[in-house]
């Protein structure tokens, strides 16, 4: 597997937020612990409904720090996992040692997967709002067929994204802040959407952080793109997935919607 050298500013952009982010970014959840194992009971409820392979292997193509991916490996998955930053790499390889999980990490662009990624798997999956990084209608095709070709026949294709539906109604400006406190880190957890005059919005990441009573904060931004549900099943039906449909949180318990995606079973 190799990284991605794409000369694009957007590229470059997203490689900084996430790399920026890896250090703090167990810090925006509430407890990151308790959401591995959540999460990982999660994807194995969703998966094992859907691939009835024994042992199924999985792809993690935007694993981040690794939240979704330590939790599959805790639940006897065989898990690859790439992400398109360095550093969440690094922070993943880290926390997968630490807790002796067979996980094989590697930098990858989740648009380059067929050239960066080798073989197939019976499972791909993308959470907590990774696709819509992709700002335009030909990048999120290059992502949808790049999972394609990484999915063996028959293979299911997972991803959360936020409920934007909704969202691009109201357009709000920020969300709630949220105050956590575990192991001794108290913090403030919120973010500011700056909407432009299109379906995009620049998000401002806020991590308030109350160390030995003297407060520091951290800010990093990207943009992402609110992408319409009916949107993006467009695309993966275009893209030659069938027997897509949504899962909504009141379904799944999960924060986000989840859209689910089959490649056909005969061999393209």
């Amino acid at each position: 597997m190799t990284e991605s050298t794409l000369p694009m500013k957007e590229h470059d952009s997203v490689v900084a937020f996430y790399d920026q982010l890896a250090p703090d970014f167990h810090l925006i959840f509430p407890n990151w612990e308790r959401a591995i194992q959540n999460q990982g009971e999660l994807l194995k409820s969703l998966i094992s409904s859907h691939v009835k392979t024994a042992n199924p292997s999985v792809l993690d193509c935007s694993c981040g720090i690794g939240t979704q991916s330590l939790g599959l490996a805790m639940q006897g998955y065989r898990v690859t996992a790439t992400d398109i930053s360095p550093e969440a790499i690094r922070r993943a390889e880290r926390e997968a040692r630490e807790r002796r999980l067979p996980v094989e990490f590697a930098v990858a662009d989740f648009r380059e997967l067929g050239s960066q990624v080798g073989g197939t798997f019976d499972a791909v999956i993308s959470f907590d709002n990774a696709l819509p990084h992709l700002l335009t209608n030909s990048d999120m095709k290059k992502v949808v067929w790049s999972i394609h070709s990484k999915l063996s026949p028959g293979g299911l294709f997972l991803a959360s994204i936020r409920d934007y539906d909704a969202a691009i109604k109201d357009k709000p400006k920020t969300t709630p802040p949220n105050e956590f406190s575990d192991n001794g880190l108290r913090r403030i957890v919120f973010q500011m959407w700056d909407w432009g005059a299109d379906s995009t919005y620049v998000l401002h990441q806020f991590i308030l952080k109350d160390e030995t009573g003297k407060w520091t904060i951290e800010h990093q931004e990207t943009v992402y793109r609110a992408w319409q549900r009916d949107e993006l099943t467009e695309l993966l039906r275009l893209e030659g997935f069938r027997e897509i449909r949504w899962l909504m949180p009141q379904e799944t318990r999960f924060y986000q919607p989840i859209v689910a995606a089959r490649k056909s079973a005969e061999t393209d």
